[in-house]
């Protein structure tokens, strides 16, 4: 029986190839695609794919939320993230929120497969640079003086300041968030507060750093 997997990635061209990589597998069923979380929540629940390969920056809604939001509601849903950030944070936070996997975009194409068969076989999996940076994460960025964007920020304030950092005004993030100005300048004031960053340019810049997004 083919593994039947659902591709979620923002960028087209990288989502076509790695798409058009996979299909030349005999064992591997593409059944759908989808560009940021949402979609990729939507399509799951239509099309119950055996594994979900997971970009982990997008718009609208970032790969560790829709991952959250899958596992929250199927016991048994498999996601691997894919990330081209290296930061160790990335992968732990995919973990606690269930995923089974986790690589880098510059991965050989032998790995990703590998890893679709570990996780198929319900293993977990990751790749031994990622197990490199989780490990040094953990001996210093995750120390209590240098907290992670991810376990201080609620999914709605990463939202935030992922549209902060991509240079969309008040008024915008309200728009595309559905709530009040008011309400986006009380995310950007706690963000602040708990990052303990006292202006705009510096949050932009942690931002960029933390890999939430990018230049």
């Amino acid at each position: 029986m083919k593994t039947r997997i659902l591709i979620v990635d923002d960028h087209k061209i990288f989502r076509e190839g790695l798409i058009s990589m996979l299909e030349k597998k005999p064992d591997i069923e593409i059944i759908g695609q989808a560009e940021n979380g949402q979609e990729a929540i939507r399509l799951f629940q239509e099309l119950h794919p055996d594994i979900v390969i997971m970009d982990i920056v997008m718009p609208d809604m970032n790969g560790i939320e829709a991952t959250r939001q899958i596992s929250d509601n199927t016991s048994n849903a498999k996601v691997i993230g894919l990330s081209m950030h290296e930061d160790g944070r990335f992968a732990a936070e995919m973990l606690k929120a269930g995923a089974c996997g986790f690589l880098l975009k510059d991965c050989a194409f032998e790995e990703l497969v590998d890893a679709i068969n570990t996780v198929k076989a319900n293993g977990i999996y990751l790749s031994a640079k990622i197990k490199e940076r989780m490990l040094e994460d953990y001996v210093g960025f995750l120390s209590k003086d240098n907290p992670s964007l991810f376990s201080v920020l609620s999914a709605r304030e990463q939202e935030v300041l992922k549209c902060l950092a991509e240079g969309k005004s008040t008024k915008e993030i309200a728009a595309q968030l559905g709530v009040s100005t008011k309400t986006i300048e009380a995310h950007r004031q706690n963000i602040m507060g708990k990052l303990n960053i006292s202006n705009i340019a510096d949050l932009i810049k942690y931002a960029i750093r933390a890999g939430l997004t990018s230049l």
